[in-house]
């Protein structure tokens, strides 16, 4: 009984606090969300997030800025497209793509990457 009581007592004289706001989060306050090295030993950019237009190729080691990522349903798969910008401003499977949070590490990753 004399715990309850305390509790009620220490928490009467508290004034109501405002809501909770976060600070801001990088990939929401910055125009390049990451930066990406093509995996594969190569692959296209498109157009759009779906297989149509292709805009070229980017070959393994291809180093690019990650603008956005995308999930799209397309003949029943859903699949991850990344916005990419390089050689070409387009659209790639996210598959295709290791992404790191700087572009030092993303050099890093792409300098290491055998020809």
């Amino acid at each position: 009984m004399l715990i309850g009581s305390a509790c009620l007592a220490s928490c009467a004289g508290k004034a109501e606090e405002g809501p909770v706001r976060p600070p801001p989060t990088p990939p929401l306050t910055r125009s390049v969300i990451g930066y990406g090295v093509v995996s594969a030993s190569y692959t296209q950019v498109f157009q759009e997030p779906v297989p149509g237009e292709s805009l070229g190729y980017l070959r393994r080691g291809s180093l690019v800025r990650v603008l956005e990522r995308r999930r799209v349903s397309h003949g029943g798969l859903r699949e991850s497209w990344i916005l990419v910008e390089g050689n070409y401003r387009g659209w790639l499977k996210e598959e295709m793509l290791r992404i790191y949070d700087n572009e030092a590490r993303a050099r890093t990753a792409a300098e290491s990457i055998p020809p």
